[in-house]
């Protein structure tokens, strides 16, 4: 556990770097039990996809709309309390997604669903800046690939019970059984404290970290351009079949783990500047890849790169987060969060305006223009602003 140093708050140890890594797995585990249910949810309730698409907004809504207030959360009770208690209303919410059988209640229990995910996904990122800066070394990287690493569980776990026949619902009791286990194994390491002593409780995001979530924001349009668009551009562009077109979301997502797994080192071995500079030139020309090779199996690489390039730039952000003064960390991640859940809520919803202006290839195109934009701000995102 946490040593105590004359007097002062606990220095974190191993066991806090265990029970963050625990938290982040539990968050994407949580998040992404839910995606394999969509379809079920969308038959249950006899809905078209304009509705659903307006039901799934809720979710990122109840995200966004909890972020701000998270980082207060954290400063007052400690990041320990605030993921347990998000982590319960996570639980309690799981199983009424898989039983919700109106729309209203459906957009209620996303809500809730959604509040829980962001006041968790905050608070470990708070609580991951701490205990990097206690070793003195990059983690960030490997605190966001256990992240990603409950998402294939998550959605791979969940789409594998209900392909065996359990319904939704034990699938989801399944989870929240898991879920609990976990935390109650590693949950009492998570840290008591979550921000800086007489740090006030609210301020304005500017200048610098107002910088630093802008990145976030073009990374996370990124990743949700990759999620969203990028089967439909296989299918409807390069005329895939809809039963291959998942690879591409695929490619991305293990050459994004993988790179997040083995992160640490490589920011320790480059450093943060090098990591945003080259990872943002990666991804851009990943997404050139895809959108001009002339075949999906050589887009497939493209999907790699992306991965691969924008795998560690969003650590690396967070970790200069929580250096920087202009204002406390706890509210400096709250605020890059938000600013990065806004670009993968909004952003994919930018990108279906700009390819009914133009074309589906002129959109991620753009994306990749924006990719380029973060790796010419490599120097400036690096340093430690006073």
């Amino acid at each position: 556990m946490a040593v105590p140093v004359s007097g002062e708050r606990p220095i974190p140890g191993v066991p806090e770097q265990i029970a963050t890594r625990m938290a982040f797995f539990i968050a994407g585990f949580a998040i992404a039990a839910w995606a394999p249910l969509v379809p079920y949810a969308k038959e249950r309730l006899g809905i078209d996809e304009g509705v659903l698409g307006l039901l799934l907004l809720c979710l990122g809504i109840g995200s966004i709309v909890s972020m701000p207030l998270t980082g207060i959360l954290a400063a007052r009770f400690g990041c320990r309390r605030v993921i347990w208690c998000a982590t319960v209303v996570i639980c309690l919410a799981l199983p009424f997604l898989a039983l919700a059988s109106t729309v209203p209640s459906l957009a209620v229990v996303l809500l809730v669903f959604g509040a829980g995910i962001g006041t968790v996904d905050v608070t470990v990122n708070i609580q991951a800046v701490i205990v990097e800066k206690a070793a003195r070394r990059a983690m960030m990287s490997g605190f966001h690939g256990l992240f990603s690493v409950g998402g294939i569980v998550g959605s791979g776990g969940v789409s594998a019970f209900l392909w065996a026949g359990t319904t939704p619902f034990v699938a989801m009791i399944g989870v929240v059984v898991l879920i609990l286990v976990s935390l109650f194994a590693f949950g009492r390491a998570l840290l008591p404290y979550g921000s800086e002593r007489d740090a006030p409780l609210f301020v304005v995001p500017r200048g610098f970290v107002l910088f630093l979530g802008v990145l976030s924001l073009i990374c996370f349009l990124a990743e949700g351009a990759i999620l969203d668009w990028g089967a439909v551009f296989l299918t409807s562009v390069r005329e895939v079949a809809p039963a291959q077109a998942g690879w591409g979301f695929a490619v991305f997502s293990i050459a994004m783990t993988i790179c997040r797994l083995t992160g640490d080192r490589i920011v320790q071995a480059l450093g943060g500047f090098r990591v945003i500079l080259f990872g943002g030139i990666c991804a851009a020309a990943g997404l050139a890849v895809v959108v001009l090779a002339p075949s999906w199996l050589v887009a497939l690489i493209g999907f790699g790169m992306v991965g691969l390039g924008a795998s560690n730039i969003v650590p690396v952000l967070f970790s200069t987060a929580g250096r920087q003064t202009v204002m406390p960390p706890n509210l400096a991640i709250a605020a890059i969060t938000f600013l990065g859940y806004t670009g993968i809520l909004l952003g994919p919803a930018l990108i279906g305006f700009v390819a009914e202006a133009f074309s589906l290839s002129v959109a991620l195109l753009g994306v990749a223009a924006l990719l380029l934009f973060v790796a010419a701000s490599a120097r400036a995102a690096t340093r430690v602003s006073s």
